[in-house]
């Protein structure tokens, strides 16, 4: 029995793993919150400072999208016949809108179970046109109403409590949120999708943030050396994950990264209270296409809209410049350097294929 379901679940392409839903099918979700959510908060916020309504209303159409944009992106990331990645564009509406402040979980759970579930029935009977979009549909809107809810608000609590833990114990939690984060963030799993479920902003979204540039700057600094400047640009503003392949050989050259960000962490929650209160998925991103400092710029602005801030001061922007781009410089390449003497961090470790 157990035979015969492994083939067939070979057969339609269905693979129970970590990988595929904990890797792959995040960090797909994270590019549709990114192209839908994240590029409409940006748009709106460019929008209202420059006056132009039009891009407000682009915005606003680019982030009412963000359920069915994320539900796509995982359906592409579990390789869905075209039926079955269509039909999860109102599954994920419905995900996401249910699941309120959690939404990106529930999108995540839910469209990943409805997207196996048409997988199953794809092409196996002669009306395929109507009973792969009906399972697809029925089976992610059912769970939608069933459990959206709850998902959403487990996500949001957690949520909720590390950034409550953050507020009271700002040094503690900024070290841990930054080095957790940062730790993510390199890793081949999205620290964005992570933030953006967790709703993670304000003081620990900015701890976030700094433990993403401590990762991103850092590694693109101190493996300068190795890498010039091509190196630099596509591990500052891309992504550091391109170092996993190098830390897998000799982890210790992660250590100046994940030091540093303990470093920056507490720094940011503690002296520059630097808050991440855009959207909660730029707190994941770092320095990735400067979207972690368009996120807090973003904040800002919002809170003095709202009246909770009196006006945007040069110590914010000294706070955001220092911990995103100079500290991480300045602390991983120091690390570095003493790595490198001691014989730590050898010649070529750090060179990107």
């Amino acid at each position: 029995m157990m035979e015969r379901i492994g083939t067939f679940c070979k057969r339609k392409n269905i693979e129970v793993s970590a990988r595929r839903y904990g890797v792959d099918a995040l960090g797909a979700m994270a590019q549709g919150l990114f192209c839908s959510l994240l590029i409409g908060t940006i748009l709106d916020t460019l929008g209202k400072q420059l006056g132009l309504e039009m891009l407000v209303t682009i915005g606003g159409y680019a982030s009412a999208m963000s359920g069915p944009a994320m539900a796509a992106a995982i359906g592409y990331a579990l390789q869905c016949p075209p039926l079955v990645l269509f039909s999860l564009i109102p599954v994920g509406n419905a995900a996401n809108g249910l699941g309120g402040a959690g939404g990106p979980l529930a999108v995540l759970v839910i469209a990943i179970v409805a997207a196996e579930c048409g997988k199953a029935v794809s092409k196996e009977t002669k009306i395929d046109l109507l009973v792969t979009p009906l399972v697809t549909i029925l089976t992610g809107v059912a769970l939608s109403a069933a459990i959206a809810p709850g998902i959403g608000q487990a996500a949001s609590s957690v949520g909720q409590i590390i950034m409550w833990a953050t507020e009271l114990q700002p040094f503690l939690m900024g070290i841990v949120v930054s080095v957790v984060i940062g730790i993510a963030l390199t890793l081949p799993i999205s620290s964005a999708a992570i933030c953006a479920a967790l709703s993670l902003t304000g003081l620990a979204g900015g701890a976030a943030v700094a433990g993403c540039c401590a990762n991103m700057v850092g590694f693109a600094v101190m493996s300068f050396k190795e890498n010039s400047w091509g190196g630099l640009v596509s591990q500052g503003i891309g992504t550091s994950m391109l170092q996993m392949g190098n830390i897998v050989r000799n982890p210790k050259i992660w250590i100046p990264p994940i030091l540093t960000s303990a470093v920056t962490g507490p720094l940011a929650t503690c002296v520059f209270h630097l808050e991440m209160n855009g959207a909660a998925v730029s707190s994941g991103m770092g320095t990735c296409g400067l979207v972690g400092q368009i996120g807090v710029y973003t904040g800002w602005v919002n809170d003095v809209a709202n009246g909770v801030k009196a006006s945007i001061t040069g110590f914010d922007w000294l706070g955001l410049i220092l911990i995103s781009f100079v500290l991480p410089a300045v602390l991983c390449w120091g690390i570095g350097q003493v790595f490198r003497r001691v014989g730590w961090i050898r010649e070529g470790d750090l060179k990107l294929d």
